[in-house]
């Protein structure tokens, strides 16, 4: 199959992580500095997106990932040209695409409702952009072969979007979409329409895509799980403003914020104060007076009152009177493969504690079992104010 070629290249803005170093050298495709969107005047005004700025290196696939209404779908508006920046600078391979029409940037759009052409075949579907572009029939014909294959639909050429299931259809629009050789792809929760098995089955397709295609993608998603499955880096959004720009790895585990902790998986928040000097760990006293060796390193000079992190994951549940602390089973959610579970600690909010089903021969938790809760300073962790 004939490789989509990236575009030309620009020098790196910023050191690039592995992934993308090992496929694309870590040119930006994408850089955004101090982008604005404002809607209305005066009192009504609505800040959609209030200086934003982060890079998007080339070949790689980008995630965009918040709740509704925080601006991720409005940055991709912006990048597509459908909305207009208030403010900032927006460059595609280091040209400025601020004052660039829509139909002159060298970018396509998958929507979350695909928008096929419902008297169009399949194949008509993905030619369409290629004959608006003028291009000759045998590079039409090869190209929409290509694509077909590429999404594993040759064999639904013919048939119109009416006879096809919502996952083949989202591979029409992708098909549509990569036909032009976009430099840049804008995905708009294109998965958000599938049932539960065909959207895990298609993060897989879709990043298997991108890597065949070299393209940059930018995807727009409010599922975590799509975002951590998939993506090379991820930008956490709130309220119009980037909470933080990571890998999946750094924004789960090591997370910017309260927001980005809470956002993105389950996450324990313990309220305390800092008794010890501050160092690579740190003695925290609890409200309720429990005593915790945690993980210091993003805790200021100075700094007494601390929010303190901890994935339910990283407790460990262990017989009574063998843990840190003893706490009480107080609710419990069978999730299949692990169960969440709230422990009671006296008066302290209760724990959050994700243990795994692993053994079969695994005694099961029973609301009102007293255990030991076992906290590991290094998966405890000082949050950043």
């Amino acid at each position: 199959m004939t490789r989509i070629q990236p575009a030309a290249t620009v020098t790196p803005l910023h050191p690039a992580a592995p992934t993308a170093v090992e496929r694309s050298g870590g040119e930006p495709a994408v850089v955004l500095e101090n982008v604005c969107k404002t809607y209305g005047r005066g009192a009504s005004a609505v800040e959609a997106l209030r200086g934003v700025s982060f890079d998007i290196r080339d070949n790689e696939f980008f995630t965009l990932l918040g709740p509704s209404g925080c601006g991720k779908t409005t940055l991709l508006r912006a990048l597509a040209g459908f909305e207009h920046v208030s403010g900032g600078v927006i460059r595609l391979f280091g040209q400025d695409i601020v004052d660039v029409p829509t139909h002159k940037r060298p970018v396509n759009t998958v929507f979350q409702s695909y928008s096929l052409f419902p008297h169009m075949t399949v194949s008509e579907n993905v030619a369409y952009g290629l004959r608006r572009l003028r291009r000759p029939a045998d590079e039409i014909r090869t190209t929409v072969a290509e694509m077909l294959q590429l999404v594993k639909m040759e064999r639904f050429a013919d048939r119109l979007p009416t006879q096809l299931s919502g996952g083949q259809q989202q591979r029409v629009a992708l098909a549509r979409a990569l036909a032009p050789h976009p430099k840049v792809l804008l995905l708009d929760e294109p998965l958000s329409a599938l049932d539960l098995k065909l959207r895990q089955a298609m993060r897989q397709e879709l990043k298997q895509i991108q890597a065949e295609t070299a393209i940059t993608f930018i995807f727009v998603t409010h599922d975590q799980d799509e975002a951590l499955s998939m993506s090379d880096r991820i930008a956490v959004m709130s309220e119009g403003q980037v909470q933080q720009v990571g890998t999946p790895t750094e924004i789960y585990e090591h997370p910017a914020n309260r927001f980005v902790a809470g956002f993105v998986g389950d996450a324990n928040f313990i309220e305390a104060e800092i008794t010890s000097p501050i160092g690579a760990e740190v003695t925290c006293r609890t409200k309720g007076g429990l005593d915790l060796r945690a993980n210091g390193a993003k805790a200021r000079p100075g700094q007494r009152s601390v929010t303190l992190f901890l994935r339910p994951e990283k407790v460990r549940l262990a017989p009574k009177g063998q843990g840190t602390v003893d706490g009480q089973v107080e609710t419990i959610q069978y999730l299949g493969n692990a169960c969440l579970m709230e422990i009671g600690i006296g008066e302290a909010a209760p724990v959050l504690v994700s243990e795994r089903m692993a053994d079969v021969d695994q005694p099961r938790r029973a609301v009102g079992d007293r255990v030991g809760v076992v906290f590991d300073p290094r998966a405890l962790q000082v949050l950043e104010e």
